[in-house]
């Protein structure tokens, strides 16, 4: 289930992550304190106030995952995380590189409604263990917590380039978000489908230090650089959904699910 280089890979990306983390900390937690001292609600500390804080920090990360991928912007970063062919619990420390920088605007609600910016970074740093524990082969079904939270079963799925399993299972900790919303998809055994096929929809052919961090920015630009294309063909670019080329050249997940119908 591993490999030194997919493991070194994955620990050289958490350390890149954890040293911007750090260095941005200061910047986003007084962002939050701002907003804090200019609170809506006033909570009581309490099993409400810790159950409320938990719900509605994941369904923030739900739609900050969601985004990150369904707007190439953003997959642009969080690609790394799923560049591994690999499923063990060092895959969960693969971090997407630059998302500190903009994780913390999805949170800002949060102190806004009340909650304490230590809180706020408590929780989350609670459900990441949960979403590290996730990663793995090890574990294939958890019974009754396989209806409401995010078990290995749904991650696997998660971290599938099978056009099935393409942009599934986005939640952290809890899975309801995924059912609510459209995005749940459960592991099929492999009589019946096929096995799951980790890593990108086209894996990379050179995952050196660099290309590991920026291979997506770089064929972001190459795109833009393409001549003869319009305006709102450079945008969808951009911000349209990874996969999408105004050629038909590259399939974007929702054409490659239609693909293999």
């Amino acid at each position: 289930l591993y490999t030194v280089k997919d493991t070194a890979a994955n620990v050289y990306l958490m350390l890149l992550n954890a040293g911007i983390d750090l260095a941005f900390r200061i910047v986003y937690l007084g962002i939050f304190a701002w907003f804090y001292e200019r609170k809506l609600i006033t909570w009581q500390q309490g099993i409400a106030y810790w159950l409320v804080l938990l719900l509605a920090e994941d369904f923030l990360y739900y739609w900050l995952h969601r985004f990150d991928h369904e707007i190439r912007f953003f997959w642009a970063t969080h690609v790394t995380h799923h560049s591994s062919q690999k499923m063990n619990f060092a895959v969960g420390f693969r971090s997407s590189v630059f998302q500190p920088l903009y994780r913390f605007l999805y949170f800002i609600p949060l102190a806004w409604c009340g909650f304490k910016p230590a809180d706020i970074a408590f929780i989350y740093s609670a459900t990441q263990i949960w979403g590290i524990f996730v990663h793995t082969e090890l574990i294939k079904k958890m019974g009754w917590l396989e209806y409401f939270m995010v078990t290995p079963s749904h991650h696997r799925v998660h971290h599938g380039s099978n056009p099935k399993y393409l942009d599934k299972n986005m939640g952290m900790f809890l899975i309801i978000w995924d059912k609510i919303f459209g995005t749940f998809q459960p592991e099929i055994s492999a009589e019946e489908y096929e096995p799951v096929k980790y890593g990108l929809t086209k894996n990379l052919e050179n995952p050196n230090a660099v290309n590991l961090v920026f291979h997506e920015w770089k064929a972001m630009w190459k795109d833009l650089r393409k001549k003869n294309i319009s305006s709102r063909e450079k945008w969808k670019y951009i911000f349209g959904p990874p996969g999408y080329s105004h050629d038909g050249s590259r399939h974007t997940s929702t054409e490659l699910r239609k693909m293999e119908e």
